[in-house]
Formats: C-alpha cells, structure tokens, sequence
C-alpha cells in the first residue's frame, strides 16, 4: 500500500467499487449531490462534523459567518484548515457587501466600510464603489475566500424594505444605477480570481417585510424593472452566481416562492434572461419564509427541480447534533432513486458548479496585499462637455488592442446608440454622440474594450 493514499491506492479502490458496480454508482450520485451544498458551521476551528463533511462527504463549500470571523490570521488558518480538508476544490464564500453587512469589518482587525446605499445613493460615485471593492477583495484574497455573497443587486423600490432599504443595502432606486455600481463592484474581484454573487432575484427591494420571519409577498409591489440589473449583468458575461430570493410573486408563479419556483428560476431566469450559470438559494436553514412553509426535505427537493444547483444552509448540522449534509444527501439520493428528483437535474448541476470552480483557482491562498495593491491597467472614459446641448465628444484611452463596443443607454436601460464596435489598436480616441433626437435627460455611455468596462453619466439640457 502506497503511503501518499489514506486508505488506498486509486487503482485498488477503483477495482474495488467495480465489482460492486451499484456500490460504485452510489458513491458517485452521492459525491455529486454533495457538491451541490454550502454549509455554515459554529466556531473559529475546524469541528469534527465540518471536517467530515469536508474530507468524507465532499462538501461543495463553506460559508464564513461574523461568528466564525475573530482576526486576519485566525480567518486565514480557518481558510486554509477547509481548503486542506476537502475532497473536492470548495467555495469558500463570505458576506462582504459593505456597511452593516461585511463579516469583514473594524472588529476583526479589517476597517469599517460604507454601505451600498451610501455609495450609490449619497456619493453616487462608481469610482467610491471601485475603490471600496479594490479594498475588500484584496481582503478576501488574502484571506483565503474564494467568493463574495455580493454585490446586492436590489432596487431600492421601499427605502423602509426591512432586509433591504432600511438596512442601506441598495445602491439606490434607480435600477440602470443599481447595475453600474454591481459592475464597477465585481470588476474589482474578477481581476484577482475572486468570484461575486447576484442577489436576491427577482428584486427584494419592494418586500414590506423580511423573509428571515415571514414569506414577502411583492406581487403589488414588484416590477420588471427590477430585472434591469440583472438583464445587463448577464449580457455583459459578468456573472458568476445568482443567489434567488425567499420571495412571493403571483404573477410569476402562483404556487410557490421564487427560490423554489421552476417559473422563476428555469422560466424567467434561464430562459427570459438567458442566464446558463450557477444558481443559488438564500439560506434554507432559518429563514422562515420557507421554514414556517415547507419541511427541509420537501424545500430541498423543490429547489433541485425549479432549477437551483446549490443549495445554501448556515448550519451544518441539525436539530439533533448529527450531520445536515449526510441527511441531505440520503435524502435527496432516495429522490433521485424514486424518479422525484431526474437524475439530470444533478449531473446538470454538478457540471455547472465544476465548470465555475474550473474557472478558478480555488486551490491557491491569496499572499497579503503590496503597498498599493494595484489592479491591471483599466480604460480611460470621459465626455466633454458635460451638460451638453445637442452633442457632445466621448474620449477613451485604451491601454491595449481590443475589441471595442461603446453604446449609450437612457435611465431605463435601453440602448438609444451604438457609436463605435471595431477592434481598435492602443490609443487615445474621441467620438462625438450627437442627442438631437433624444428627450432631455441622463443618459449613460458605456465602453467595452476586451474584458475592461467603463461606465459614465451625462446629462442632455435642452
């Protein structure tokens, strides 16, 4: 027996598990059905439940709670003890949108940052929101994370939305906003292997009330607008995860809560706004809006079949001490044998969430940040002048050769002019966008060079 093996060679367990081919078959639907979890867990170390779920059971991740957040070098160890155990490459996920929701934060030797609605909404400032988002990424590199549960993609359509507004977590009321600001956040992770999380789909920021207690119901007070952000993050190939929200609206399914609704998460999801990515659920493990509802076993297997590919949990264990993975798993393994759950809907699961791991390199611990922890050459966008009467010059810099698209959008997100789409070599270059057919008003100019984004405002005074 070879010592690099635990148990024993690969080769011996292979020809092991193959001649017990319904043995071997178990095991793999089991490892795939794991991989399709994040659990929380209690403490600032490893327990022996979390480590089994991580080195037996192939556990898809983790996610890091204020609790389980003391200080810089505690987190890393933490990070790197789960990123040992694990079977399988795993999320290691964390809250970090800013304000009164960043587990990383002035008590755990990190700073205190600004909220989503004091970027967006009071500074109104996408550079305030990259720079915040430079300095939180480079915490969770260093840190060990691999993913951020952010940025919140909410409309702040009831500024007193008790999960929402009244807690500053949306940029602001203006959805084409709520999108830039989500995309000057998440151009500063990609660029350090870091990956960001839409949340919570369709849009929280009506809700009267908060799903950690009841279920919301938006159906009078959503509106499709709430999608905006969502439309232009998919499109721009930006998106890594969405996390769908505890949330009812009638007029997209009578029946049942988004996050367990195949009209929401197939239908309007998948293939309205042509989103091919990972899927995941706001927690299942205490929110009420689904406890008070459904039992866990039946919200599970109503996630799995709406189109959900993670299902998330803040605990990893159950009422009675023992594993919440290993029944999940049981669980979930009978469905699937039962013809409850197709067994398509695993593998296809499985492939997305090994696809988004493929991407990244979730194996490597981030090294603190240098001194400036700059970011790579990004472009350059200005437009002069501003106000302006009917017309006015665009200037870029381009810091390589690129493929270039820029376009200019109105407050409701709708595209009113392509001006330039052309690889272009390095340079600076000027267009001028004539307004002499648009009503007054904001507009926005976008330009796309390559994977580098820039996003700026004008305004149109007649």
């Amino acid at each position: 027996m070879h010592a690099r093996y635990k148990v024993a060679p690969p080769l011996l367990i292979f020809l092991t598990l193959c001649t017990h081919s319904s043995s071997f078959s178990d095991d793999i639907l089991r490892q795939k059905i794991a991989q399709m979890f994040i659990l929380g867990f209690t403490g600032t170390t490893i327990s022996d439940t979390i480590r089994a779920d991580l080195a037996e059971r192939n556990l898809g991740g983790v996610i890091f709670m204020g609790a389980n957040c003391v200080s810089p070098v505690q987190i890393h160890n933490l990070t790197t003890a789960v990123r040992s155990l694990a079977l399988t490459a795993p999320f290691i996920a964390v809250d970090e949108e800013g304000g009164l929701v960043a587990r990383l934060n002035g008590t755990n030797g990190f700073s205190s940052t600004a909220s989503e609605y004091q970027l967006g909404t009071v500074w109104h400032s996408t550079d305030s929101t990259a720079h915040q988002a430079a300095t939180m990424s480079g915490w969770l590199l260093s840190s060990g994370f691999t993913t951020d549960f952010a940025p919140v993609a909410d409309v702040d359509v009831n500024p007193q939305s008790p999960a929402i507004g009244a807690l500053d977590r949306s940029f602001s009321s203006n959805p084409l906003t709520v999108a830039l600001h989500s995309e000057a956040f998440i151009d500063q992770f990609h660029p350090r292997g870091l990956m960001t999380t839409l949340k919570h789909f369709p849009g929280h920021g009506s809700a009267t009330t908060d799903s950690h207690l009841q279920l919301p119901d938006i159906t009078a007070t959503w509106a499709d607008s709430e999608l905006i952000p969502y439309r232009l993050l998919i499109a721009s190939h930006r998106v890594d995860i969405v996390m769908v929200g505890h949330l009812y609206n009638a007029h997209i399914d009578s029946l049942y809560p988004t996050s367990l609704s195949l009209r929401a998460i197939t239908g309007l999801l998948r293939d309205t706004l042509g989103y091919q990515g990972v899927v995941i659920t706001d927690d299942l493990y205490d929110m009420k809006a689904i406890t008070d509802l459904y039992g866990r076993e039946e919200a599970a297997s109503l996630a799995i079949n709406a189109g959900a590919d993670i299902l998330l949990y803040v605990s990893n264990i159950l009422e009675d001490g023992t594993s919440l993975l290993r029944h999940m798993v049981d669980t979930i393994e009978a469905q699937v044998k039962s013809g409850a759950i197709p067994m398509s809907r695993v593998d296809d699961s499985y492939n997305r969430i090994q696809a988004l791991k493929a991407r990244y390199n979730l194996n490597s611990v981030g090294a603190p940040l240098s001194g400036s922890g700059a970011l790579p050459a990004q472009v350059t966008l200005a437009n002069y002048p501003n106000p302006f009467n009917p017309s006015t010059t665009i200037r870029y810099r381009l810091p390589h050769r690129s493929q270039v698209l820029l376009t200019v959008y109105n407050t409701l997100g709708q595209q009113v002019a392509t001006l330039v789409r052309k690889e272009q070599e390095a340079g600076l270059y000027e267009v001028k966008f004539d307004g002499s057919n648009l009503a007054s008003g904001v507009y926005f100019y976008r330009l796309a060079a390559g994977s580098l984004v820039q996003t700026r405002k004008s305004l149109l005074l007649r």
